[in-house]
């Protein structure tokens, strides 16, 4: 079975499906297919990334991360693999794997990997077979922040404490009871 098809969801909040299905030789490791569905949404993949080996249920499993991050950590149990080092073929567990594909963990741009078919034909280089939905822009995910205030609407600074919850608490301080402390006496 050297060549997998996998179809590759953009997990999204809008109602319309954007996928991609990917030929790719079961001998490539996951640095070529991180790029490969990179270039398939057109994004330009210059962030951090991680695959994650997943289940029926789409859980988290077994990391495969873009770099080695693990720095010599004894404690953990089971490190995670890297890309470049990580062949494909080693990781099929099931018929119809599932890989979980989070780019730019500061925008979780997610993705729902699925092996959908083999192909009998190996082929030289990742190719996209099926594109369906429009693709966002990478750098919606940080416009839509942005608009969540109109031109005009600010926050207070009594808003902005109640909103992030710094009047849940009562401390039995005043503001008097701090008038005399100078952070950089210290």
């Amino acid at each position: 079975m050297p060549g997998l098809k996998f179809r590759v969801l953009l997990d999204s909040d809008k109602n319309e499906e954007v996928f991609r299905d990917i030929l790719i030789s079961d001998a490539s490791d996951f640095e070529s297919f991180y790029h490969a569905i990179m270039k398939s949404f057109n994004f330009k993949g210059d962030q951090m990334a991680s695959f994650y080996v997943s289940n029926e249920d789409w859980d988290k499993g077994h990391e495969i991360s873009f770099l080695d991050m693990s720095y010599d950590d004894d404690s953990i149990d089971s490190p995670a693999s890297v890309m470049k080092n990580a062949v494909i073929k080693d990781f099929l567990e099931e018929p119809d794997q599932r890989f979980i594909l989070v780019y730019d963990f500061m925008k979780m741009w997610i993705f729902l990997v699925e092996l959908i078919g083999y192909d009998r034909n190996e082929p030289s280089a990742p190719e996209m077979l099926l594109a369906i939905g429009n693709t966002p822009k990478e750098e919606s995910r940080e416009a839509l922040e942005e608009d969540l205030f109109q031109e005009g609407d600010q926050l207070s600074s009594e808003d902005e404490e109640e909103d992030l919850g710094f009047d849940e608490f009562d401390d039995d301080y005043s503001d008097e009871d701090l008038s005399g402390y100078n952070e950089y006496e210290y």
